[in-house]
């Protein structure tokens, strides 16, 4: 099985001083894995020390594999709409521009036209499908806007996903999804959460 992320030694400490992680060695391959333990004891800061978004205090983070996450608390901003919580906000405005005829040789040259598909495919399978990418996120509920940081996960491929508490928004129809799309989703996954059955789907 292939490595896809390895930690060596790694430690972190608060920034007055508590040790959250000491010395740690793991290492993680093309497989679902399941973080538990109570708030406070390190699996939210072990996620971002794996996806770069904090500094380890000493040891280091191998990445073989590219990596997306899903955050707790998914972007709302005043100005943000579904394709920016999709991560395609740039792409997609370079078709509207071809398309409503104003677009530079460059957004030609760089321009993806199967996006439209993926990003529909993408949508649909976690129960949004129809839904318009121009639309205002902070139109969306709570758990439409997780179904759709869900969706970016699945748009961008990644070899290795991040998930915390992935379920904290989502009713039981969209729990069931998540977890028929990590059994059947290729590659590998690391998910802290404090929801058993999402955990027991993880064996």
């Amino acid at each position: 099985m292939p490595v896809l992320v390895e930690l060596h030694s790694l430690c972190y400490a608060t920034a007055d001083g508590h040790a959250v992680l000491d010395h740690l060695d793991l290492a993680f391959g093309d497989e679902r894995c399941g973080l538990v333990g109570r708030n406070g004891a390190g699996k939210s800061t072990l996620l971002k020390l794996i996806a770069g978004e904090l500094a380890p205090r000493s040891g280091t983070v191998a990445r073989h594999a590219r990596i997306a996450w899903l955050r707790q608390d998914v972007d709302a901003r005043a100005d943000a709409t579904v394709a920016d919580a999709l991560g395609v906000a740039a792409a997609w405005a370079r078709l509207v521009r071809l398309e409503r005829g104003v677009g530079t040789p460059q957004d030609l040259a760089e321009a993806d036209w199967t996006l439209p598909a993926r990003v529909d495919a993408a949508l649909a399978q976690v129960g949004l499908g129809g839904l318009d990418p121009a639309r205002p996120l902070a139109q969306l509920s709570g758990g439409q806007r997780t179904r759709a940081a869900l969706a970016a996960l699945w748009l961008d491929d990644a070899e290795l996903l991040l998930l915390d508490e992935p379920t904290n928004n989502l009713d039981g129809g969209a729990r069931t999804l998540l977890a028929r799309l990590l059994a059947t989703r290729r590659g590998g996954a690391i998910v802290a959460s404090h929801d058993r059955g999402l955990l027991h789907g993880m064996q």
